[in-house]
């Protein structure tokens, strides 16, 4: 059928539908300003998503008692961040560091935790050094947690949503009597300390009786919680690498969930090496930071779980980057969280978006005074309400489902760390030559 159209009929179709194309245009750039970015949760959203907001000031609070350092990060809009990054037994010198960001950070919109990221990385030239990593990983935090707030939805939701509803942690023993004492806690996995034996620390090459004493206390260890309980091996890098390998072998028949830290990670070829000769699975990362160092970690084929610390190893940020590293290569996430409970949050966080976690680590209070403050691994005088493990998990939505991080830090906080004294890291000696000896 065959259509007849002027040039006035052709100018009129052609005005109508170029006015319809505008029109949709408007109508579109009208529902693009009225409907907010997912996610968003317009109930707790603390501001509309397209309202200015700019840092004002950081408020650095040493937690002696943890190891660590909190970090407040306040907003002309209200919003409060908070985060935690620490060097354990180097407190001032990371308060120090954290200052030093505070001139980059005035003024600038918190929302954008990654672009942030990369300009306070980069731009200091120096790169990758424990102390600027971990004072990177107070603010990387603080920003999560204000993009959240400000969103109105946990941070889980702002790494991809969650993968899981809770997250496996484990708890930590020497000895049978504190093993006992970790399963009626209502752990379900544990790891095991072996740094001693007999009394005395490990040597350069180790004889029959002291490799029979770390045998000895393993097995009845593992008698006392039966085989249906995990059991990692905890070496915390404390063996030179002809000991360490000695006991790997002779622990075997107990089937370890892991061999922790078996030597000090400056050397990834080695320990690949040493990997190769056991069918147990390694575990390290606590010392390490970034992207990179991890890259290399895993292209040597030195551990298959990985347990970066997100206080030290550059923040939520830096945690997520490594996870999808280690999915790349098939490896498992047993994230370190031995200090507070902001960093060990923050990380559970990361633990509920991502497919690859195995199991976390709760902080200790080792460095907790016990005669002042009752406190606890869950959060206990450091959260206004601390967690609630169930079955040795952590339920996400019962325990941080709110906005940001999902915490708040407790009110008496800094009255209760008032004359705390900074803690330090036991001096390790030889007890017969007086030497060095590794932690």
């Amino acid at each position: 059928m065959k259509t007849n159209f002027s040039r006035r009929t052709w100018m009129k179709y052609l005005s109508a539908g170029m006015g319809g194309l505008l029109l949709t245009e408007q109508q579109a750039t009208a529902m693009s300003v009225q409907q907010p970015p997912a996610p968003f949760n317009n109930n707790l959203a603390m501001i509309a998503p397209r309202d200015n907001i700019k840092i004002t000031k950081l408020e650095i609070i040493p937690v002696h008692t943890c190891r660590t350092i909190f970090v407040k990060m306040h907003t002309d809009a209200g919003i409060v961040g908070i985060g935690e990054g620490t060097v354990e037994g180097r407190i001032p010198t990371t308060v120090t560091a954290i200052q030093e960001l505070e001139k980059y950070l005035i003024g600038k919109d918190p929302r954008q935790p990654a672009h942030h990221w990369q300009a306070m990385y980069r731009h200091a030239f120096y790169r990758g050094g424990i102390i600027l990593t971990s004072a990177l990983s107070a603010i990387d935090i603080a920003m999560w947690d204000i993009k959240g707030k400000a969103l109105g939805v946990p941070v889980y939701e702002l790494l991809g949503g969650p993968t899981r509803d809770r997250i496996r942690v484990y708890g930590q023993a020497g000895s049978p009597e504190g093993a006992k004492e970790v399963m009626a806690e209502g752990y379900q996995s544990m790891k095991v300390s072996v740094t001693s034996s007999r009394g005395r620390l490990s040597r350069y090459v180790e004889n029959p009786d002291f490799v029979q004493g770390v045998v000895e206390n393993v097995k009845a260890i593992r008698d006392t919680i039966g085989p249906k309980v995990d059991m990692g091996i905890e070496l915390h890098g404390d063996h030179q690498p002809q000991t360490s390998m000695i006991l790997i072998k002779a622990l075997e028949p107990f089937q370890p969930w892991f061999y922790e830290e078996p030597i000090q990670f400056q050397n990834l070829p080695l320990m690949a090496e040493m990997s190769k000769k056991t069918h147990i699975p390694f575990a390290t990362g606590e010392r390490m930071v970034t992207k990179w160092q991890f890259r290399e970690l895993l292209t040597l084929g030195a551990a298959s779980l990985l347990q970066p610390d997100i206080t030290h190893c550059g923040g939520i940020t830096e945690l997520k980057a490594i996870a999808t590293l280690a999915e790349a290569f098939y490896a498992g996430m047993l994230p370190h969280a031995k200090e507070g409970i902001v960093g060990a949050v923050a990380s559970m966080h990361v633990a509920a978006s991502i497919p690859n976690l195995v199991a976390h680590e709760l902080p200790s209070l080792q460095a907790a005074p016990k005669d002042k403050v009752e406190r606890s691994y869950l959060g206990k005088s450091y959260i206004k309400k601390p967690l609630v493990m169930d079955d040795g998990h952590i339920i996400v939505k019962k325990n941080f489902g709110g906005p940001g991080l999902g915490i708040e830090l407790d009110d008496n906080l800094v009255e209760n760390e008032r004359g705390v004294p900074e803690w330090e890291f036991p001096e390790m000696w030889d007890n017969y030559d007086g030497s060095v000896l590794d932690h």
